[in-house]
């Protein structure tokens, strides 16, 4: 009989993992763009909420978001096509369809080397539709009006992200009192790392289990060799080598909807060759958020010390904002265990499961709602959306995916605690 439970809890488990990887590979395919990872721009599906629990009404939230839409974050980019175009074009290497490509390039290069790093148009909109969201999705916590506190780090697409964000909520109503703040005073809340935050950090990095077995595992990893001779006649005698030249190309194409340069490539790359290499280039990003996830301790700590104050009465806060950097919102996305984020997987086909880096895409974000029952102070739930959908936690509850506010701070407590130096 054992043997028989015992096979049967293997073959449970096995289907469990099996439907998750389907459903991972099933998003990539329905929507191929979100091979684009951390470049993904924000997705607005229509999310169907579960409905708290009688006699549960929201009165607070807590938000992390990254900055919107934005140009390629360095000119480098931008620079070192610019070269590479210009000679090719000059020594007749550029096949018809590079030719194109090099006419809309030069056409639009002095608008891409302007607006590096910048906030874009759709930047603004996202921020702005998802301040509307969250407004439409918990009326309880806004229609009176009230104050609320928005910080961001001090990069220019933060504070237009976050001036998007807020002026939406006065616009839906006007009663909201919203303190905008980026300033060195407040970057223990935003980005801890920031070398011009006064308050100094030392939190030790950590390397996923699963590096320890990439090389049992293989990708292809062809793409940037596939698409050079679709540009090139010959590379021989241009500035860059091959592999930097087609991570280059790859990365302009990846950002163009986040600008409004959506067809400047022509059929050079196509959303689909993009997503077939997505679980390795996933690796890549779950070893970069996972490493530095205890640098993001003090934007948790923020997060409960603020939300302790708005339980206690100490804040009149209805809300706290806070804008950053995929650099922080992936380790938070981490340390927190959303959707199972933390657990550090020692076989690389099982990090897809746990995070995909089209999570942590242009203008990402977490919100923890707080729910009040008829107990006041000692009766507080907390949901947790991540872009929008309902995220577990790695707390214990009975009622997913609400948690007792109890729990919740006193698990991510003891995880500040426990790695704190």
């Amino acid at each position: 009989m054992k043997k028989i439970i015992t096979s049967l809890l293997f073959v449970l488990v096995a289907m469990s993992a099996w439907a998750q990887n389907v459903s991972v590979l099933d998003q990539l395919k329905a929507d191929p763009r979100k091979g684009y990872g951390n470049d993904y721009p924000y997705p607005f599906a229509n999310a169907k909420l579960t409905k708290a629990p009688k006699g549960y009404k929201p009165f607070y939230i807590s938000h992390y978001a990254r900055h919107g839409s934005r140009y390629y974050w360095s000119d480098q980019l931008y620079k070192e096509l610019d070269t590479l175009l210009s000679a090719a074009h000059q020594k007749h290497q550029l096949t018809q369809q590079g030719e194109d490509f090099y006419s809309k390039f030069m056409a639009a290069k002095q608008e891409l080397k302007t607006g590096v790093s910048e906030l874009t148009q759709l930047g603004w909109e996202q921020h702005q539709r998802i301040a509307r969201i969250m407004y439409n999705n918990f009326p309880e916590v806004f229609k009176r009006g009230g104050n609320v506190l928005a910080i961001a780090s001090l990069s220019g697409r933060c504070v237009l992200s976050m001036s998007a964000f807020c002026q939406e909520l006065v616009q839906c109503n006007p009663k909201i009192e919203i303190r905008e703040q980026s300033s060195r005073f407040t970057l223990d809340g935003v980005v801890p790392t920031d070398h011009q935050n006064p308050v100094k950090h030392r939190f030790q990095r950590v390397r996923p289990r699963f590096e320890q077995n990439r090389d049992k595992v293989s990708f292809d990893n062809s793409l940037r060799e596939k698409i050079l001779p679709r540009v090139f006649t010959s590379t021989e005698g241009l500035p860059g080598n091959p592999h930097h030249i087609g991570s280059n190309l790859i990365n302009l194409y990846t950002s163009l909807p986040s600008i409004g340069h959506e067809g400047m490539m022509g059929n050079i790359i196509t959303d689909e060759e993009i997503a077939s290499q997505w679980e390795d280039s996933n690796l890549g990003s779950y070893s970069w958020v996972f490493g530095p996830q205890y640098e993001a301790i003090p934007i948790l700590e923020d997060i409960l010390n603020k939300a302790k104050a708005a339980i206690n009465g100490s804040s009149d806060h209805i809300a706290d904002l806070r804008f950053g950097h995929d650099t922080c919102l992936g380790p938070l996305t981490v340390l927190m265990g959303l959707n199972g984020a933390d657990r550090d997987p020692e076989d690389p086909a099982e990090v897809k499961n746990c995070y995909q880096n089209w999570q942590t895409c242009k203008a990402s974000n977490i919100q923890l709602i707080f729910y009040r029952g008829k107990h006041g102070a000692d009766d507080i739930l907390v949901k947790c959306l991540l872009n929008g959908q309902e995220a577990s936690l790695p707390v214990p509850t009975t009622q997913h995916p609400y948690y007792k506010w109890t729990d919740f701070q006193k698990f991510y407590t003891d995880r500040c605690n426990s790695h704190k130096n």
